[in-house]
C-alpha cells in the first residue's frame, strides 16, 4: 500500500492510528509488529524511495529471533555476505594480522548475518507494503499533542491526527529535536569521523576487508563479493565534534583531503575515488543517549533514541529488537503504560550494548603510535577461529512471546 500522494485527510477508524517517521529498518521493523497487533499504521519517509544499496549492516543475537519472526530469516541468509577474512595493514602497507572476521567482531560464524542494507530494507518492506500505508517524498513539518491525538500536518501539504506517533528517523532525528530539543542535549561525541563511498574494484578484493593504520588515521577497502566496486572506508581522529558546516558537500571532501594528505598504501587513489563518488556519507562517530525514549503520544525507536555508533556494530539490531519490544509493550496497553513498559524492559539491553565501545570497539583506531603497537600485538595473537559464543551484550535480553493480534 504505497503511496506518493500527499496525505488530506484525518482518519476515523476503531484500531489505533499511528505514524512512523522513517522507512530504514527501524521505521518498517516497528510498521510490522504494529500491524500485526491490529494498528493502522503510515510510514512517512523523506527519501522519494526506498534506500538501496549503502554499507553493510549486521544482525546478531537477539536481532536474529526478530527477522526469525517476521518470516525474512531465510531471505537474509540467502543474502548474506560472508565476510571471510579480515587483514590489517601498517603504515607502509605491509601486512600485520589477517584474521578470521568473528574473533574482532565478537560474531558467531555461521549464525550472525551481515547483508548489504539495501537487501535487509528491501526485506522489511516487502513484509508490509501489502498491509501499510508508505508516503514517500514527505516528512512531518508540525506535531502537536493533545489528550486526543498527536495532530501532524505534512511539508507536502494536508494534515492528520493519529493516535501515537513514532521516531524512526535515524541519529539526527528531527522528531527527537521537534519533542527533545538540539541534538546537542543527547549526543555523546567520541572522537572520531567516519566517511563511506564506494569505488572502483581495482584491488582484485572478495568477501574480505583490509584495513590500512596509522596513529589516529585508517582507510578501510571493504569487498562484499566478486564485484567491481568496494566500500571505501575512512576514518580518523578530531576532538571536536562535527559543525553544521562539516555538512556542506565541498568542505567534507576538503576535510578528507587534508585529515589523510600524506597517507600511504591506496589512500591517494581512494582519495580521487572520493572526489567523484555520488554517495559520500560523512559523519561524527557518536552515541544518542537519551534519559526517556517517549513524550506524550510519541516515542522514538532504533538509532533516534538510543544510536550506538558503528563501533559496536549493534545499530540495526538495536533498531530491530527495539521496534519489536516497543510494539509488543503497547499490546494491551494505552501509550504511557506502554511506553514505560518498553523503557523498563529495553533500556538494560540497550545499555549493555552501548558500552561494547569501552570493549574494544575504539582500540580498532588507536590514536598513538603506542596504543597503535599494543593493538597489532593483540590482533597477532588471536586464535584463528572464534569462540562461537559471541559477546554476552548481543543476545543479552530473551524475546518476550507477545501474542499477535491476527
Amino acid at each position: 500500500m504505497t503511496s506518493t500522494g500527499q496525505p488530506t485527510a484525518t482518519r476515523t477508524t476503531r484500531r489505533r492510528t499511528v505514524l512512523i517517521s522513517g522507512a530504514g529498518i527501524a521505521g518498517p521493523a516497528l510498521a510490522y509488529w504494529l500491524n500485526r497487533r491490529g494498528h493502522e499504521v503510515t510510514v512517512v519517509e523523506k527519501a522519494g524511495t526506498l534506500r538501496s544499496g549503502g554499507y553493510p549492516v549486521d544482525v546478531r543475537g537477539t536481532a536474529l529471533e526478530v527477522v526469525r519472526r517476521m518470516g525474512i530469516l531465510p531471505r537474509l541468509r540467502d543474502a548474506h555476505i560472508d565476510l571471510r577474512r579480515l587483514t590489517f595493514l601498517g603504515a607502509d602497507g605491509g601486512e600485520v594480522a589477517s584474521v578470521e572476521p568473528h574473533t574482532v567482531t565478537g560474531g558467531v560464524a555461521g549464525r550472525d548475518l551481515e547483508v548489504r542494507r539495501g537487501d535487509l530494507t528491501d526485506a522489511l518492506h516487502a513484509a508490509v507494503r501489502d498491509d501499510v500505508e508508505f508516503l514517500f517524498d514527505d516528512s512531518i513539518d508540525t506535531l502537536d499533542q493533545s489528550g486526543h491525538g498527536a495532530d501532524v500536518t505534512f511539508r507536502g501539504g494536508g494534515s492528520r491526527t493519529y493516535d501515537m506517533v513514532f521516531g524512526a528517523d535515524g541519529t539526527h532525528s528531527s522528531t527527537r529535536e521537534t519533542l527533545f530539543g538540539p541534538e546537542e542535549r543527547f549526543h555523546r561525541y567520541l572522537g572520531y569521523r567516519f566517511a563511506v563511498f564506494t569505488m572502483r574494484n581495482t584491488f582484485g578484493l572478495s568477501h574480505e576487508t583490509v584495513l590500512w593504520n596509522t596513529p589516529g588515521r585508517a582507510a578501510a577497502l571493504y569487498a562484499v563479493g566478486d564485484t567491481d566496486e568496494v566500500h571505501a572506508f575512512l576514518t580518523f581522529a578530531r576532538p571536536e565534534p562535527p559543525s553544521g558546516a562539516s555538512r556542506d558537500p565541498r568542505a567534507q571532501r576538503d576535510l578528507l583531503t587534508a585529515a589523510f594528505a600524506d597517507a600511504g598504501w591506496e589512500v591517494p587513489g581512494m582519495l580521487a575515488a572520493m572526489r567523484g563518488a555520488d554517495d559520500l556519507f560523512l559523519d561524527g562517530v557518536g552515541q544518542i543517549r537519551m534519559p526517556r525514549w517517549s513524550s506524550g503520544r510519541t516515542a522514538l525507536v532504533g538509532d533516534a533514541a538510543y544510536a550506538p555508533s558503528f563501533l559496536t556494530g549493534q545499530g540495526t539490531s538495536l533498531a530491530l529488537v527495539g521496534a519489536y519490544m516497543l510494539a509488543g509493550s503497547l499490546a494491551g496497553r494505552d501509550h504511557t503504560a506502554g511506553f514505560a513498559a518498553y523503557e523498563d524492559s529495553t533500556r538494560e539491553f540497550v545499555t549493555l550494548n552501548q558500552q561494547l565501545v569501552a570493549e574494544g570497539g575504539a582500540t580498532l583506531f588507536p590514536t598513538t603510535a603506542e596504543a597503535l603497537e599494543q593493538r597489532n600485538s593483540r590482533l597477532r595473537g588471536l586464535v584463528t577461529m572464534p569462540s562461537g559464543q559471541g559477546r554476552p551484550a548481543h543476545s543479552a535480553l530473551a524475546l518476550p512471546d507477545f501474542t499477535p493480534r491476527q
